[in-house]
């Protein structure tokens, strides 16, 4: 089976799991190992203090945990952080502070809306709304920002009022060649994100055309992550992904231990 390195607990602001029955219901579906990842996002307009983590106590927290399983069943730390330029200096105090196993950069306000909001798409089409969201995930990737990957490429398309019907690789490769290009430039990798299937689409975050491309372009390292944020959505889909990055052109998946990556291979 395989590592699930992208889940939420309590001390993310929007579930209330607690992070020991997360690591059961890991347990029970047999998964080599997880990766907690709670939000840490600055400057969130709709609601200013809800990710706004507690990263001493979920350190402990998940410390305890750690301890209480070792050689038993594998728990790392890790942080999302939601990535916008003027909150750049902030971000890398905290993973300059603390010392995590792995950092997601995830986009999850544009130029001062979160996509998830119905008021993101009002008075433009989806083409428009999904654009500007990449053009804002251009700009952060090109910051000095600390992270490992880049999460869920294409969040935006989770909330877009037609979802997918509006979006493709191919109608947004001039820029998502962009963003891929600076990702590998800059040695950082990319997350596939199975949260896109919960949501009701056919395709995880970022689509599969787009793990293809960035492996064309040379890309190398990929991360798994359900997204969960109750302990039932737990490797949700994972058994699509062997096949999926197979034919994206990867016979491996990375798991980061003290921020290096480690190769790990799809067949076990």
């Amino acid at each position: 089976m395989l590592w699930d390195t992208h889940m939420h607990c309590c001390f993310s602001g929007d579930s209330d799991a607690l992070p020991e029955s997360m690591v059961q219901t890991a347990c029970q579906k047999h998964l080599n190992g997880i990766c907690f990842t709670d939000h840490l996002d600055y400057e969130y307009q709709e609601d200013p203090e809800l990710f706004l983590l507690d990263v001493n106590g979920y350190f402990r927290a998940i410390s305890n945990l750690m301890e209480q399983y070792r050689g038993r069943f594998p728990i790392l730390w890790g942080i999302e952080l939601g990535l916008q330029p003027q909150v750049t200096a902030q971000n890398n105090r905290i993973t300059q502070n603390y010392p995590f196993d792995f950092v997601i950069g995830s986009s999850h306000v544009v130029h001062g809306r979160d996509p998830y909001y119905p008021d993101y798409y009002k008075n433009r089409t989806e083409t428009e709304a999904y654009r500007e969201y990449f053009e804002s995930v251009l700009e952060n990737v090109r910051t000095d920002a600390d992270y490992d990957v880049y999460g869920h490429l294409d969040y935006v398309v989770r909330y877009g009022p037609n979802r997918s019907r509006c979006y493709s690789y191919e109608k947004f490769s001039d820029i998502l060649d962009e963003i891929l290009r600076e990702l590998i430039s800059r040695g950082k990798g990319l997350e596939l994100n199975t949260g896109g299937y919960k949501y009701g689409l056919d395709q995880p975050n970022p689509c599969a055309a787009v793990l293809r491309r960035y492996r064309e372009l040379g890309g190398e390292i990929i991360t798994l992550g359900s997204d969960a944020h109750a302990p039932e959505d737990i490797a949700h889909s994972f058994s699509f992904l062997p096949k999926l990055l197979r034919q994206a052109g990867f016979d491996y998946y990375t798991v980061f231990q003290n921020r290096s990556p480690v190769f790990l291979p799809l067949d076990g």
